[in-house]
């Protein structure tokens, strides 16, 4: 195995582990780029492990995913036989979700269309990311007292899908963990922690699609790597994303997401103490 298959794996396991945990794969990826030499014009490698993070979500929730689509597919013939819209979204947790997921994507993408090239060029400082990630885990240091009960997705607002929304937007900055700052601010609106979850990484599906279509049409199809270690480093993410987003689950189910706050400050500090030296 060369070193190209190696480095694809390596960073397509980052990728998978950190795009779920509360950590910042961004900021991940930067550091272990600046570590280990690797270009960071790699955006069609890049775009490609993110497809195969995507592919994770999909095999965690299908059985959700399809349950929304039933739902939503299933509107206009209740509609149409005297059923009233709002009566369905104050009662169906699966349309109700839809209903959600579309209010919460709109923030994302506006902050995503409007900053994305901004973003790109936060990708060069280990100092921001090092930064970013002490914030990270300040935030999820809040939600060490959150206890065991909340709202359920019924009582979940348009309110609160747009603040969460504008979280995930945020978290392009790269440091800025999507799924650390959008279930800790979850939690902290006072949404129970099982709903909490689930929402937010249904809510990644149409920015993670977003960004991925987005890159295609930006990245020339081309890059240093080869077409083998390509497809390796995006199996590698999709693999390592479904375990960590089965663990991670568990985490938040058991109200200990606040745990992986020192690992943050940790990483963040390391971050910035490198570029002291």
């Amino acid at each position: 195995m060369n070193n190209y298959y190696l480095l694809a794996l390596g960073l397509g396991i980052i990728q998978g582990l950190t795009e779920f945990l509360p950590v910042s794969s961004s900021g991940h990826l930067v550091l272990f780029q600046k570590l280990f030499g690797f270009s960071q014009n790699e955006l069609f490698f890049d775009i490609c492990l993110h497809a195969g993070t995507l592919v994770a979500v999909v095999a965690v929730f299908y059985r959700s995913l399809g349950r929304m689509v039933k739902a939503v597919a299933g509107l206009p013939a209740a509609v149409s036989n005297g059923g009233d819209i709002r009566a369905a979204l104050a009662n169906n947790e699966d349309l109700r979700l839809v209903w959600l997921i579309f209010w919460g994507s709109l923030p994302t993408a506006v902050i995503g269309l409007l900053f994305s090239k901004v973003a790109e060029t936060l990708f060069s400082s280990v100092l921001l990311v090092g930064l970013m990630l002490m914030v990270t885990g300040a935030l999820l240091w809040t939600t060490r007292r959150r206890g065991s009960g909340g709202r359920q997705v019924v009582r979940v607002g348009i309110r609160d899908a747009l603040i969460i929304g504008l979280v995930q937007g945020i978290a392009i900055v790269p440091g800025i963990s999507r799924s650390g700052s959008t279930i800790a601010v979850a939690l902290l609106l006072g949404i129970d922690r099982r709903v909490a979850g689930r929402f937010s990484f249904l809510l990644s599906l149409p920015a993670i699609c977003g960004a991925t279509l987005l890159g295609f049409r930006q990245a020339a199809i081309s890059t240093s790597m080869p077409a083998g270690p390509v497809v390796a480093g995006t199996f590698a993410a999709a693999a390592a994303g479904y375990l960590a987003l089965v663990f991670l689950l568990k985490v938040v189910d058991a109200g200990r997401l606040y745990r992986f706050a020192p690992y943050c400050w940790a990483v963040g500090l390391a971050a910035i103490l490198m570029t002291r030296i």
